[in-house]
């Protein structure tokens, strides 16, 4: 009888979640699973969407994993991300809005986990410190410390998953004047809290969601301008008054910002969107993947598979269009090259695979394309597993009014309704509209009665 296996997930955040539930759902098939151990040095599950007040380092010394901040609501349909085995309308057991706040989308990712009684398997507060691979044992060994315990632990497995997201390290550039400017400065991993910067005028640097989405919270949370600087092409959207658009930062004398274009504007603070870097400190370099933020990052066998280790896995290691559902279809095809249901093929071949896959990628010139492109990605995937069904294609149609919403009203976007592509359910309109819903909490989103008032903070 051949040994159990035994394999090592680091980070339970959506993608090591993901993972879990599907091998759970083998498990209640029958299937005899391998020995799971999930690593997660945050005391809850949720990564990204398990909020945090803290910044730079957290409890235990280690660098805080979260960058959400409060008010945040989803910048996309939510029919765009719902997992295709739990339902919203399951969770919710009613309708509700296409754009819900994150306290509310931590509420749905855990209800799939908590049914599927994963806990079980997870070490929180736990944080992996190394991974090292034997050649001769075909092993890795994984080192942590488990600060709950007050102690360091080690142990050997035949597969690691790497879970652990990449939008957690800022990409952190620095301009001339900086170290004088006095303001704040600080980077989109930081933000906390909209209503810090009322009546102050606020330049954010970069042209991507997290500019478009600070901003629009700076905004409505009473920010006296909202300037945002970008380095190729502007987000091009009608923004309110107050809020303008320039071409590239060059420096800062005093609080007086220059753009490329000879114009200067006066600043308060500013917000660097600059984006984040793919790092994992606790791998070797043999085994580290090395890429910048993009739709086929090179190395990863179907998106997953670590080239020049197939042992090693990589869980949603792409710049996302899809998140959820992508990190299921990934996990579900993870977890059957574990269990040996599908054969991998030699390295030259994977290459080989990877190198067409980036070839499409360069070809991509519009935001259509490129959610299209990752929608095939998904379908590839999903032909391979026993994930259910999912209707990609009526995504991408959702994905394309998505953006003609956007561009007719940035401020009022989040009031569209969408209809679910696997219940047929059309999202309920929310009883505020975005721009005067300050109350973000659960309560108030569901009109719970210890909802707390929706009375404006600023």
């Amino acid at each position: 009888m051949p040994k159990q296996k035994r394999i090592a997930i680091i980070g339970a955040g959506p993608s090591g979640l993901a993972l879990l539930r599907a091998f759970q759902s083998a498990r209640d098939e029958g299937a005899d699973i391998p020995e799971i151990v999930c690593f997660e040095k945050q005391k809850d599950w949720g990564g990204m969407w398990n909020y945090t007040w803290r910044t730079g380092m957290d409890e235990n010394g280690e660098p805080v994993h979260g960058s959400m901040y409060r008010y945040l609501w989803s910048n996309g349909p939510k029919e765009c991300l719902e997992f295709a085995d739990y339902t919203f309308d399951e969770h919710f057991k009613k309708t509700i809005s296409s754009y819900p706040p994150r306290e509310v989308l931590w509420d749905y990712i855990q209800g799939r986990v908590k049914k599927a009684n994963i806990r079980q398997y997870i070490r929180f507060n736990t944080a992996v410190k190394d991974v090292a691979f034997d050649k001769t044992t075909g092993q890795f060994t994984v080192t942590a410390q488990d600060y709950s315990a007050g102690r360091r632990t080690s142990g050997t497995f035949d597969h690691v998953i790497v879970a652990t997201g990449h939008f957690s390290t800022p990409n952190a550039p620095s301009y001339p004047g900086f170290d004088l400017f006095p303001g704040r400065i600080l980077h989109a991993h930081d933000f906390r809290d909209a209503a810090e910067f009322k009546g102050k005028d606020v330049l954010l640097i970069g042209s991507s969601y997290s500019a478009e989405d600070i901003g629009s919270q700076c905004y409505k949370y009473g920010a006296k301008s909202v300037t945002t600087s970008y380095r190729s092409r502007p987000m091009g959207y009608d923004w309110p008054k107050g809020w303008e658009e320039k071409p590239c930062l060059t420096r800062v004398d005093g609080k007086t910002a220059h753009f490329s274009d000879g114009t200067r504007r006066d600043v308060d603070a500013i917000i660097l969107c600059t984006g984040y870097k793919h790092h994992f400190p606790f791998l070797p370099d043999e085994l580290r993947l090395k890429t910048s933020n993009r739709l086929w990052p090179l190395n990863l066998y179907e998106g997953v598979v670590f080239t020049p280790n197939p042992r090693l896995f990589y869980l949603g290691m792409q710049d996302l269009w899809y998140s959820f559902n992508m990190f299921d279809a990934q996990a579900w095809l993870t977890r059957d090259i574990i269990m040996d249901r599908i054969a991998l093929p030699s390295r030259a071949d994977m290459e080989a695979a990877n190198d067409q896959w980036r070839e499409k990628e360069v070809a991509i010139r519009t935001d259509e394309q490129a959610f299209k492109y990752q929608g095939d990605y998904i379908k590839g995937l999903i032909a391979q597993t026993d994930y259910p069904e999912l209707d990609v294609d009526n995504i991408n149609r959702i994905f394309l009014q998505w953006k003609k919403d956007k561009k007719a009203d940035i401020m009022g976007y989040r009031d569209k309704c969408y209809r679910s592509v696997v219940t047929g359910t059309l999202a309920a309109r929310h009883h505020v509209p975005w721009i005067k819903a300050f109350d973000d909490s659960l309560e108030a989103y569901l009109r719970l009665p210890s909802a707390r008032s929706q009375a404006a903070r600023v």
